[in-house]
């Protein structure tokens, strides 16, 4: 494989000059023939960052037959539309054959796919979404630092269009702040985009900005000629006459389509392919046969692909400690966010020893009293992040260091925690994260900041992701045992409470229902109450269930019996339990989240699934809400007691 030992080699040798430019030759081929092949795909910002890609590759700390190997540096490639590039790169270094590349390129059920992937040999983390690899390339920078990782450096690739992102911003900041030195960014800056010059499109001063930020700036005037790049990269990598505590970004000056004479400097090719007769004048322009393109077609055309599930780069799975649940008594009255808070501290106490590297980190968005996470923070401050008013790099950043083992709560609102961080979420989805999303103001329960502030869709998009779970606890001490378990399970998940103090759920005899014994199993819906045969049965969670609970003891006064059943398990749903309880009566969803797309549409779909017709009104929010308590506010949109208990009469 071929290597250069930047300590070393001061400037590439004649001999390294001509390897590279071998090199570059048959990758710059693979991006021809792959994208003319699959009729898709992006050649131009391909070649002009393959300077750059095959430069790392023999500067940075990897091994081709350990993709895994735990020393190795880690790249994020944000512009993941040049797979082409980068899947032209990894073969030539020899993570896979070329023909795996070459025959499978954008197929389905290939993990060549359009943009970079984790089931490539090679890749750290599925892009996509421009704008979001630099936060990801600071998560990996953080946890090597956390680990004590030393010789451990994190590159991230970027394009110019991309600095338009306010997230890049975000993430800039973070990197300066927590002194991710080791952190090194490249910028393929060739001046285009989709939709012509970037000047033109939206103007960023890139070397100004990153200056502005704290970052060193190393400029490289020619990013496609091997010696002045290599001068540039080597600069970073020994940080000479640079800030040695601060990252540093190296602005490569680059040409769109670099090295085929027709495609240079044209936007076009952002993200068209060559038709067949251009690719091969496009390979008889680099020094090779135009036959070339034909070979591989026939053999794309012979190849047939089994699908499989794509493997993904091994995550650690560390161990963590539940700690001693904490069991509020019956004459307790407090909020599910400050149990939240309690147990966290908790956990951070069993789990994150004083000069060992923590196991649990926490990261706030200037809420670290309003999401109780102050005594966390007071227990391990070095595994706590204050990230500020950067909500979409908080998400995505969290979410990247659960890739290298920590177990990551981010707390914030919900408005911030699901509906502005959706996509970001989205993403760490696609790359099987292990995040705790903890979301303490949800639904109209958050009162008087009005609509803007109130979540009522937490569920609706949550339920999107295939990975994540969703659990809603019913109060303080249920609260507790989910916090514990979502940090001892591997996996993505949601915990969503209301703002609201409230009394604790009891069983008939007046003591917690969720006291000393209760274990939480997800997937797993709590009878609070039994009614007799042929009775309705309320089912809710959350904030809305002091409200069940007080019209439940109404119903019994006046003779109607009802069961309550709370479904804290949103997602694993309980199916067992909807449909035992559409058996015995008539159903009653109530719950404060938009009727259409909240547990109430989820017994609807159970209901429907298994053949099963039973009566089935759903209470909950049909409007934004008011600015306003949460009582009066659940009295106007009909999900309080009163409107519960008129419900149940009326079934």
């Amino acid at each position: 494989m071929f290597k250069i030992d930047v300590t070393s080699t001061k400037e590439l040798s004649s001999e390294q000059l001509e390897t590279l430019a071998k090199m570059w030759q048959r990758c710059a081929a693979r991006i021809i023939i792959s994208t003319t092949l699959a009729k898709s795909g992006h050649p131009g910002g391909s070649l002009s960052s393959l300077h750059t890609l095959l430069l790392l590759y023999a500067m940075m700390k990897h091994d081709p037959s350990n993709p895994d190997w735990e020393e190795r540096d880690k790249f994020v490639v944000s512009i993941g539309h040049i797979s082409p590039g980068v899947y032209g790169v990894l073969s030539e270094y020899g993570y896979f054959p070329e023909e795996d590349f070459l025959t499978e390129f954008r197929r389905a059920g290939s993990a060549f796919g359009g943009h970079v992937e984790q089931g490539v040999p090679g890749i750290e983390w599925n892009t996509g979404n421009l704008g979001q690899g630099l936060s990801a390339a600071d998560g990996f920078a953080l946890s090597a630092k956390l680990a004590g990782r030393k010789d451990a450096r994190t590159f991230c690739l970027m394009g110019d269009g991309e600095q338009q992102k306010g997230q890049v911003a975000e993430a800039r900041r973070f990197a300066v702040k927590y002194g991710l030195k080791d952190l090194i960014c490249i910028i393929d800056r060739n001046h285009l985009q989709i939709g012509g010059s970037t000047e033109e499109v939206m103007p960023v001063r890139v070397r100004d900005e990153y200056k502005a930020a704290g970052w060193n700036v190393v400029y490289v005037a020619d990013g496609n000629d091997f010696q002045q790049l290599y001068k540039g990269l080597r600069r970073a990598f020994l940080h000479e006459d640079l800030d040695p505590e601060r990252p540093v970004v190296v602005v490569s000056r680059t040409i769109m389509g670099k090295g085929i004479s027709f495609m240079e400097n044209k936007e076009k090719y952002h993200g068209s392919p060559l038709p067949e007769d251009q690719a091969r004048q496009a390979l008889s322009e680099i020094g090779l046969s135009p036959s070339l393109l034909d070979e591989w077609k026939k053999k794309r055309e012979a190849h047939t692909i089994t699908p499989v599930a794509h493997s993904y780069r091994k995550m650690p799975t560390p161990h963590i400690e539940p700690g001693e649940p904490i069991v509020y008594d019956a004459d307790t009255i407090t909020d599910c966010r400050s149990a939240y808070g309690n147990a966290l501290k908790s956990l951070a106490e069993a789990n994150n020893q004083p000069g060992q590297v923590p196991k649990i980190l926490g990261f706030s968005c200037d809420l670290e009293g309003s999401v109780k996470m102050k005594g966390f923070h007071s227990v391990s401050p070095d595994a706590f992040f204050e990230v500020g008013i950067q909500e979409h790099h908080a998400a995505v950043c969290s979410a990247v260091t659960t890739r290298d083992g920590f177990v990551s709560f981010f707390s914030t609102f919900g408005v911030f925690a699901v509906c502005e961080t959706y996509n970001q979420h989205r993403l760490s989805d696609q790359n099987q994260t292990n995040l705790k999303v903890v979301s303490t103001h949800n639904g109209l329960d958050v009162g008087e900041d009005g609509p803007t502030h109130q979540c009522i869709d937490y569920i609706g998009l949550m339920e999107n992701l295939f990975g994540f779970s969703i659990f809603m606890p019913a109060d303080p001490n249920q609260t507790d045992r989910i916090v514990r378990y979502v940090a001892t399970t591997t996996g993505n998940c949601f915990v969503g409470m209301g703002r609201s103090k409230m009394p604790m759920v009891l069983d008939l005899d007046g003591k917690p229902f969720f006291g000393k014994d209760y274990e939480f199993i997800p997937g797993k819906a709590d009878w609070l109450r039994r009614g007799k045969e042929g009775s309705a049965t309320i089912i809710s969670y959350g904030a809305t269930m002091p409200y069940v609970m007080k019209a439940w003891e109404r119903l019994q006064e006046m003779g109607i019996q009802v069961s309550v059943l709370n479904m804290a398990s949103i997602k694993p749903v309980d199916e067992e339990a909807i449909i035992e309880a559409a058996k015995n009566g008539p159903l009653l969803t109530v719950e404060d989240h938009v009727v259409t797309t909240g547990i109430g549409s989820i017994t609807a779909r159970v209901l429907v699934q298994n053949g099963i017709s039973q009566k089935l009104r759903c209470l909950g929010v049909k409007r934004y809400g008011e600015s306003g308590k949460p009582a009066d506010l659940y009295r106007m949109h009909g999900i309080d007691t009163e409107a519960i208990v008129e419900a149940i009469k009326n079934i």
